[in-house]
């Protein structure tokens, strides 16, 4: 009797079937749990620029030349931008320049001038691309 012809011939993948597999289990928690990332803002060092027009019409010309005047010995360094001398009459619209420069518009209309419209252009860009730009204008209501 031959011992080895009682023995059932393995297959290649027959020890491979009895093996389950291990996990230890400090690692099954790690594995589990995925972290959540923080998200980061996106770089693009983006520009911006934004230009305010408003467009003024003189309604008093008396008016907007006495400011003017008071403005002119108030802040003489920005009238002398504009041209003003202590010696010359200030031009209208030197004064009306002037006014604009130092004051706001809602200050302006107590001082002889109106505002006839406003445009506000916006250009964005990154440092790839061009710029896009938008333009919005508004001309404020007539009161009749």
């Amino acid at each position: 009797m031959n011992h080895l012809s009682d023995v059932t011939p393995l297959t290649p993948l027959d020890h491979l079937a009895d093996v389950t597999p291990l996990t230890h289990p400090r690692l099954r928690s790690v594995v589990a749990a995925p972290r959540s990332a923080q998200p980061r803002p996106l770089d693009l060092r983006v520009r911006a620029q934004r230009i305010q027009i408003d467009e003024l019409v003189v309604d008093d010309p008396r008016l907007v030349l006495a400011h003017a005047r008071q403005a002119a010995l108030d802040d003489p360094d920005t009238a002398e931008q504009l041209g003003y001398s202590p010696t010359a009459p200030l031009p209208l619209p030197a004064a009306a320049a002037l006014l604009c420069a130092l004051y706001e518009t809602d200050a302006l209309t107590a001082m002889g001038l109106r505002l006839t419209r406003h445009t506000t252009r916006v250009s964005a860009s990154n440092q790839q691309t061009e710029p896009v730009s938008l333009v919005r204008s508004a001309t404020p209501d007539q009161e009749d």
